[in-house]
């Protein structure tokens, strides 16, 4: 096996935001608003899971994503370095939590 990375690689973290995206509930809010049904000036394909008569639809984010934006925010505020970390038991983690607040 190879040596073990010191931090989480990029294309991970990439992965587990589009898995959180496909699972989202504003994707499936879209979906279901749109009738499952492109929304493209005059095409209307429906989504189709019929065998031999597929159709899939995709929900498309308007202003785009910034996959390098987001996954440098990812790393910065929640994988931070582990020196920025500490370990505590459940109810002084809560305690600090509401003193921050």
């Amino acid at each position: 096996m190879g040596k073990r990375l010191p931090t989480t690689p990029r294309s991970r973290v990439r992965a587990c935001l589009r898995q959180l995206w496909l699972r989202s509930r504003e994707r499936a809010a879209a979906l279901k608003r749109d009738g499952y049904a492109c929304q493209m000036h005059g095409c209307g394909k429906k989504q189709s899971r019929a065998k031999g008569k597929e159709v899939y639809v995709e929900v498309h984010h308007i202003d785009g994503i910034r996959w390098d934006k987001l996954i440098d925010l990812v790393y910065e505020m929640l994988l931070c370095d582990p020196k920025d970390l500490i370990t505590v038991c459940e109810d002084c983690h809560q305690k600090m939590t509401d003193e921050k607040k």
